[in-house]
């Protein structure tokens, strides 16, 4: 199978919303998926767009994606946040999650990203051996931080 790259364009919405239902579907956790195409269309490629869509496609569509952001470290400058590698379930161990990654890893030296961040679960096995094949740093000391949206509204100084 033939994997070519290419940005995502608005028209890829809706399979990309359908590939990160899958992905949330996999993490067990399909409950929280709550973005809606209309907020990916105007977050994605509106006028200010916070989070860029790297495509894997083949001639039967979307194969993968990876999404991530442009953030910025008070000690490091400029970085990549690579939300997440999203590859179709019949379509993994194919070679395309490292495609998407190293396409990603491509765009932090475009970009002059002193850093790529990303999250994985501690149970994602296959995902965490797939990142040790890169020499990444799985830190473990790092406790991760939230408010979630329901904490937000109802937030009172």
């Amino acid at each position: 199978m033939e994997i070519k790259l290419r940005h995502a364009v608005r028209e890829d919405l809706p399979e990309v919303l359908s590939c990160i239902k899958e992905l949330a579907l996999y993490e067990r956790a399909p409950q929280e998926v709550t973005v809606t195409l209309e907020e990916l269309e105007r977050d994605g490629f509106g006028a200010q767009p916070l989070f860029e869509i790297i495509l894997a496609t083949s001639d039967d569509g979307i194969a993968g994606l990876a999404f991530y952001y442009h953030s910025y470290s008070t000690w490091k400058g400029r970085c990549i946040y690579l939300e997440d590698i999203i590859v179709r379930e019949p379509l993994r161990g194919q070679g395309i999650g490292k495609v998407l990654f190293n396409a990603v890893v491509k765009r932090c030296k475009e970009v002059g990203a002193k850093r790529m961040a990303w999250q994985v679960l501690d149970w994602n096995e296959p995902a965490i051996n797939f990142y040790k094949k890169y020499n990444a740093v799985l830190d473990s000391t790092w406790v991760n931080g939230k408010l979630t949206h329901e904490q937000i509204l109802a937030f009172e100084e």
